[in-house]
């Protein structure tokens, strides 16, 4: 079996986020393993801005948007981290990107070259999950390295 060196855990701020980032901590303890917290901003609410810049051009940039929710993230992002996992920062970094959330994440493997990836089968998208199939479904399907499906047992419980 392959060492995992690095590893890619999916954060999107939802009920899931804490238990995602403690799967992928267990998984590196004992180990040098390093673990790339990612974040993906989507594409289709820069789009969204983008539409309303045309507008309001004196007032909205989808540029400054894209800066400041990166920013407003990588705080979040930061003080999410010393508050659930001080012992681990070092072996933590933080990494956001803008685009379509499963292809961010097929994106952000093959760039910081992990050799898994950790992340919930839910998240904040129900809507476009019904309607598209979800970036869990997707990443599993498309990704180069295996992918591990974290998941609240409780909310599971009993579905067949």
């Amino acid at each position: 079996m392959k060492k995992i060196e690095k590893m890619l855990a999916c954060v999107d701020f939802s009920q899931y986020a804490r238990m995602t980032l403690e799967y992928a901590v267990a998984f590196a303890r004992g180990s040098d393993a390093r673990i790339v917290v990612f974040n993906a901003i989507n594409q289709r609410d820069v789009k969204s801005v983008e539409s309303l810049s045309q507008f309001y051009p004196d007032r909205i940039n989808a540029n400054d948007y894209v800066r400041d929710v990166t920013a407003e993230r990588h705080e979040k992002m930061n003080l999410f981290i010393t508050t659930n996992f001080p012992d681990e920062k070092t072996r933590i970094s933080i990494s956001i990107d803008v685009g379509v959330p499963w292809e961010s994440i097929i994106r952000a493997a093959k760039i910081h070259e992990v050799d898994l990836i950790v992340m919930s089968n839910k998240g904040r998208g129900n809507l476009s999950r019904v309607l598209f199939g979800s970036a869990a479904e997707k990443v599993f399907r498309h990704s180069l390295v295996p992918v591990v499906s974290v998941r609240d047992k409780d909310t599971f419980e009993g579905r067949q």
